[in-house]
């Protein structure tokens, strides 16, 4: 995972034309899955709409064809809920949740919202960082791991209704497939794909300073940050701003990799256009060699269970 060869890139038919010059091999999937799922057909994804549920058909299938397992208390990839919005009593939800067995039964949840905005005003919001991006490195970490078994059991999970107030997540925590005591850690994908300077922050270690061993990457044009994690910070504090919120709300060490606000956050201008495509594969490409560190160093599961110890004394 950490040498690639360089190869122009051509998207699949009916897709535009993207700007190949020294992107890494492989990245065409990942491009691909961004591109679709923040295109104009997809609406916005506002949860309840006919987006979302396009969003969540395009999930599933690539899912399946990842080969990720789903569990048996669901049923299906598909965990429903409802919540109560402003304008609507009773919003129904749906999380897309998938999994692949490792060798221990101990769980790194991998996450990321695939809802946006909609439709405002008669224009599309579409969501191309805010969250498609996520959802793409998502998918492209589970690619990975589907062939190459983890040491881990990794839980894959698309939330929806985060633009909500994170409903998806915090129903996920309440009912989780599993026991809540399998899960060492959460690493959640929001908005990876949109900075201009190479800057990608992984927040969460203020509060768990020893994940900073494991947060190294050798991806030479990727600057990981930390930061935005400190409570003191206010607003600045992005622990409660995405889905991680529910993990950490339970005492589950997490890790938000995301950028900071742009000048196209939750703007109709969040399109696949303007999008950094480089930073954005660098990005995905740097969270899998973070994440298989995590997995492939067992001392990691002695600071997860010292952590969670220490929670409860």
């Amino acid at each position: 995972m950490k040498l690639y060869l360089l190869l122009p890139l051509l998207l699949a038919a009916g897709c535009n034309a993207v700007k190949t010059s020294n992107l890494p091999a492989h990245s065409d999937q990942l491009l691909k899955d961004v591109q679709t799922l923040s295109s104009d057909a997809y609406e916005g994804r506002k949860t309840g709409t006919k987006g979302a549920e396009m969003a969540r058909n395009y999930i599933s299938k690539r899912f399946k064809e990842i080969g990720l397992k789903s569990f048996p208390l669901l049923n299906s990839y598909q965990q429903s809920f409802t919540f109560s919005g402003i304008d609507d009593p009773k919003i129904l939800g749906r999380n897309m949740i998938g999994y692949i067995p490792g060798s221990s039964s101990k769980v790194i949840v991998i996450s990321a919202h695939y809802d946006h905005l909609g439709i405002i005003n008669g224009k599309i919001f579409n969501g191309a960082d805010d969250n498609a991006s996520g959802v793409a490195g998502m998918l492209k970490i589970a690619a990975h791991y589907a062939k190459s078994k983890p040491n881990y059991t990794l839980i894959f999970a698309a939330f929806d209704a985060e633009e909500f107030g994170r409903k998806g997540s915090e129903y996920f925590v309440s009912h989780l497939p599993i026991d809540l005591k399998r899960i060492r850690l959460n690493i959640n994908l929001d908005m990876i794909s949109h900075n201009d300077k190479g800057e990608l922050y992984a927040s969460g270690t203020y509060k768990n300073y020893q994940l900073k061993n494991y947060i190294v990457t050798t991806i030479p044009d990727l600057k990981i940050l930390f930061g935005h994690d400190n409570p003191k910070l206010g607003i600045d504090d992005w622990t409660e701003q995405s889905d991680q919120a529910a993990f950490n709300n339970k005492n589950i060490p997490f890790v938000y990799f995301g950028v900071e606000d742009h000048k196209d956050y939750h703007k109709s201008t969040d399109t696949f256009e303007n999008i950094n495509q480089e930073f954005f594969i660098n990005a995905a490409n740097g969270i899998l060699e973070i994440i298989d560190n995590f997995d492939k160093d067992r001392t990691v599961e002695k600071v997860f269970r010292e952590k969670l110890q220490s929670k409860r004394r």
